[in-house]
This record gives C-alpha cells, structure tokens and sequence, in this order.
C-alpha cells in the first residue's frame, strides 16, 4: 500500500526523535546520507524531506529530482550498501514529499562517505534527534555484535575496579576508567566493548565522549 498524505501527517506530529528526521530539501545529499546511516547503525527510522524545522509541510517542487539526487548519493556514498523503502506522497499536483524508511541493518556499521574520492567513511548513529559519529567502541560492539553471543569475561583486577566505581557511581567514560585502573586505552576500550557485549554493561553514545552504565541485572 502506498503512503498515505495523513500517515506523513501523523510522523510530522510525532516530531524529531530518535526515529524521525526532517529536511526541508535535498541541498546536501552527502549530510543527508549521515542521518540514513545513522538510523541504520541504530533503531531504523523515517527520513522525511520537504518537511520543515516546525513540522510545516511546504512540500518540493520537483520532487523527482530530489529523490533522484538522494538516491545516487545513498548508492554512491554508503559503505556497505543499504536497504530501504522510499516513496514520492503528493500533496498536490505540483508538490510532494519524499518518504524514506529505514530499518535497523543485520550488516552495521555502516559508514558515511563525504565525496565519491574517499576510501573510508565515518560511522553514525542516531542518538534522539542527532545523528553523532560513532566512537571505537560503538563501532565494535556494533560490529561484533551481529556475530557474537554467549560472550564470558575473566573477572579480573580490572573489572574488580570498574565494579567499585559503579558502588558509588552510576556511569563511566573511558578515559575514567582509563584512570582509575591505571591501564592503556586500548585494554580499557576492548574491556568494556566485551562487558556490553556480554550485558553487563550498555553504551550510552554522546558526541563528547560515551557513557557506560552497569545493568541493574548485576
């Protein structure tokens, strides 16, 4: 069944969120890709373009070649590929909005690229109504998580100390952690990338830096 003018209506009233993107037209498509990404790293969501900042539904002109331009750039500049479903919603004769639903991928991460000359992109995800590039340790536990199950962790002096923190404290960063058990980044990195992925730990992604929080299971 097609998309219906008052289903857009009804996403445009749930706002901005972790689940809904808005743009008013496709004069960046290469930014756009971020978002699209983005929801695919995450938990999916709706790219709706020809919406405004305020939930107002101008609409585009030419809608045809706004969808074209997205769609190239989604081929061109996302690493792996991903799948979506898109539609052209008229509003009138002459204007329409573009409709792009994304699920969550089973091949994430997946990367942005910012021109068709780079090799490598960056990773984003969608935390509320930002799309943030991913850290080290969202990408592997991203990465590792569509392939990993049953992990097991040694309890060892290092996590001894990271459970002492979470006695008085309800979160960590990494460089906290880095600090309090007095060992190299990367050790601290592949330690709490194994405990989320064995859910003794969620990640919290924020563009300065990730937040861990020990699950009240433990």
């Amino acid at each position: 069944m097609p998309v219906s003018l008052q289903e857009i209506k009804k996403l445009v009233r749930r706002g901005e969120g972790q689940q809904i993107e808005f743009k008013r037209k496709v004069a960046h498509p290469e930014k756009i890709v971020r978002e699209i990404v983005a929801f695919a790293n995450a938990d999916g969501g709706y790219l709706l373009v020809g919406i405004s900042d305020e939930g107002g539904i101008p609409g585009l002109k030419y809608a045809e070649e706004h969808d074209y331009l997205l769609k190239k750039a989604i081929d061109e500049l996302c690493r792996p590929a991903l799948s979506y479903k898109s539609e052209i919603v008229p509003i009138d004769d002459n204007l329409g909005v573009l409709y792009y639903f994304i699920k969550p991928s089973k091949r994430r991460p997946h990367y942005a690229l910012a021109d068709t000359t780079q090799a490598y992109g960056k990773a984003y995800i969608r935390v509320g109504d930002k799309s943030i590039q991913a850290s080290d340790e969202m990408r592997q536990i991203l990465k590792q998580s569509r392939r990993t199950k049953n992990i097991k962790f040694t309890y060892g002096e290092n996590e001894k100390k990271l459970m002492e923190h979470f006695k008085f404290n309800k979160t960590i960063t990494l460089s906290e952690f880095v600090s309090i058990a007095k060992i190299p980044g990367i050790v601290a990195s592949r330690t709490l990338v194994r405990l989320c992925l064995a859910n003794v730990l969620t990640i919290q992604p924020l563009e300065k830096g990730d937040l861990f929080t020990l699950k009240e299971s433990f």
